[in-house]
């Protein structure tokens, strides 16, 4: 198999023990087994468990944008319509059994007194990218200067309500905050029109 298959297998191992069972509770030990191979192999490929938490958010960048950035584009109506959109089809994923929220947030939380981790600075990474993103989208609709300002408030809705989905187990509140985040955007688009 060659490197990049190898790195591969690892990295998808580690994700689904990663997600099922947290990044603390799970060894290198048991993702070596997952992956089906040694865990001198693991470490030829990950310096430490530290950098293959990393690669694994690093895998996870951008296909979540890419699937915002699709929910967006599929919804009908204006900016906030579409925005809402994405929190809708988020509780729809969140309504499925094995959800378990947002790999980025649950790994922040596990490595909190850790700020300088790799996997921290590749979390923030990611948000600050869907961030971003948000404030293009909000510029090109005409907001100006404070695109950057109601994609930071977006979010905290956004981040909040994975938070509280999960506490509670009720993926209605990612509804609710998608009706807030579209009722903010409409009241922004008033107030700046």
């Amino acid at each position: 198999m060659s490197k990049a298959s190898t790195r591969d297998r690892i990295i998808e191992a580690a994700g689904k023990l990663f997600h099922a069972e947290g990044i603390r509770a799970v060894s290198v030990d048991a993702v070596a087994e997952k992956a089906g191979l040694t865990k001198r192999t693991l470490y030829y490929h990950f310096r430490s468990k530290d950098d293959l938490i990393a690669a694994y958010l690093e895998t996870r960048d951008q296909p979540n944008l890419a699937l915002f950035q699709r929910w967006f584009g599929e919804a009908e109506g204006d900016v906030a319509d579409k925005v809402r959109a994405i929190f809708t089809n988020l509780a729809a994923s969140a309504r499925h059994p094995k959800w378990k929220g947002c790999g980025f947030l649950r790994t922040s939380v596990e490595l909190v007194t850790m700020p300088g981790h790799p996997a921290m600075v590749i979390g923030r990474a990611h948000k600050k990218r869907v961030e971003d993103w948000l404030g293009s989208v909000f510029a090109d609709a005409g907001f100006g200067a404070g695109a950057g300002e109601l994609a930071r408030q977006v979010i905290l809705l956004l981040d909040g309500a994975f938070a509280v989905v999960l506490l509670h187990r009720d993926p209605g509140y990612m509804e609710s905050a998608g009706d807030a985040a579209a009722l903010l955007i409409r009241a922004t688009s008033v107030s700046d029109g």
